[in-house]
């Protein structure tokens, strides 16, 4: 923590609520103010973070972010606008911090949070924040946090429900020690693939600040060895522990692992789908079992018995569909097997090409010879071929 830093006569008009409250109270906001807190990610969770964070009166607040504004971040992104479409979000981003609290010093990262800058970017930060949605990043945060002797406030969404805890090698356990192991690549559906209900990055975000804030004020107990669950279709908030695990690689008595590592490679993803990258991570290049959308395009013409098989969820698929392609869910692909004619190729799509994947390997595993993945799912056919198909 930085000097404390005294404030001016309209910061105490600003901060007044806090000041009254014997738990913050002057010193409580001259330490906000000499605080640094450094955001990974611009998205669903970093959105309201940033909002409450800069109002609050946290003095610095960095973030790393190297992706554009998309209309399909607006359900849940509430710090772009439907202006900021097309615009790198870090830059939405800082207008609106600035715009909300003109007192705070706000600094953009416009770069990959990768194993090779993270510690430089980290380092005179007090806390991480992770708004992220893939588990390198995750892995990378945490492992950054421990070698650096920071707290890493956790936060994470899908559909309806939401995780938050603070994990703090110093006084409790860290990420691995909950997570010691990644689930296999594309097991667990992103939100592009899985949906979020709009509303819920706002309730985990907004929790991640509650601990934020305890944390850069010294108060409360923060939740460390304990995580919150919340499923907002039950409206219930669960609590579990979380034990310090004295086996853990990086954490633990004997660690193992004493500098960043392959975090990509960790998590067993050789080329990460779009759905699956590190923040502001490059796009994969394509695979031998993949297929262009504009080849695919060719190949239909030339060969009028290309099955093109859809493994999306229901729900996507009445969002829209490439014409004559047949419907056969992922989860249902095993089962179905008998609906499909191993002599025939076999082009697989999905939404952005992670679950398509998945099932030209389970087809060619199951003796379907001919069998290729959409690269970049039915996204890129409507990008490149058919601009009719809506995206999503």
């Amino acid at each position: 923590m930085f000097p404390l830093m005294s404030l001016s006569n309209e910061e105490i008009r600003r901060y007044s609520r806090h000041l009254i409250l014997p738990e913050v109270g002057m010193d409580g906001q001259e330490k906000l103010k000499a605080s640094r807190v450094l955001l990974i990610g611009s998205g669903g969770l970093g959105s309201p973070l940033a909002y409450y964070l800069a109002a609050a009166g946290v003095g610095t607040l960095g973030m790393v972010d190297f992706d554009v504004v998309d209309f399909s971040n607006l359900q849940r992104q509430i710090l772009h606008f439907t202006k900021d479409v097309g615009r790198p979000k870090i830059v939405s981003a800082q207008e609106k911090v600035e715009q909300i609290n003109p007192e705070v010093t706000f600094i953009p990262y416009e770069t990959h949070f990768t194993a090779e800058n993270a510690i430089e970017i980290a380092q005179d930060y007090d806390l991480l924040i992770d708004g992220t949605d893939n588990f390198p990043t995750r892995y990378l945060v945490n492992d950054v946090c421990v070698l650096l002797k920071k707290p890493n406030v956790y936060g994470s969404i899908f559909r309806f429900e939401g995780r938050v805890s603070v994990f703090d090698a110093q006084k409790g356990p860290c990420y691995r020690c909950h997570f010691p192991e990644p689930p296999p690549p594309g097991m667990v559906p992103s939100c592009a693939e899985g949906g979020v209900l709009g509303v819920l990055p706002g309730v985990i975000g907004l929790l991640q600040g509650v601990e934020a804030l305890k944390l850069l004020l010294g108060k409360g107990k923060p939740l460390i060895g304990k995580m919150i669950l919340y499923d907002a279709l039950e409206a219930r908030f669960r609590e579990v522990k979380v034990p310090k695990d004295p086996d853990c690689p990086i954490c633990g008595k004997n660690p193992t692992i004493t500098k960043l590592i392959d975090y990509q490679q960790f998590c067993g993803i050789e080329n990460p789908d779009s759905d699956e990258l590190a923040v502001g991570a490059p796009l994969r290049k394509m695979t031998k079992d993949e297929i262009t959308a504009e080849d695919l395009k060719e190949q239909i013409a030339k060969n009028p018995m290309t099955m093109v098989l859809d493994v999306r969820n229901p729900s996507e698929y009445a969002i829209c569909r490439i014409e004559g392609s047949k419907f056969i869910p992922l989860t249902e692909l095993a089962e179905r097997y008998d609906e499909l004619v191993k002599e025939k190729p076999i082009v697989v799509y999905c939404h952005h090409g992670v679950r398509s994947l998945r099932a030209a390997q389970l087809l060619r595993k199951n003796g379907f010879a001919d069998v290729k993945s959409l690269f970049g799912g039915i996204n890129a056919w409507s990008e490149k071929v058919d601009p009719n198909i809506p995206r999503y």
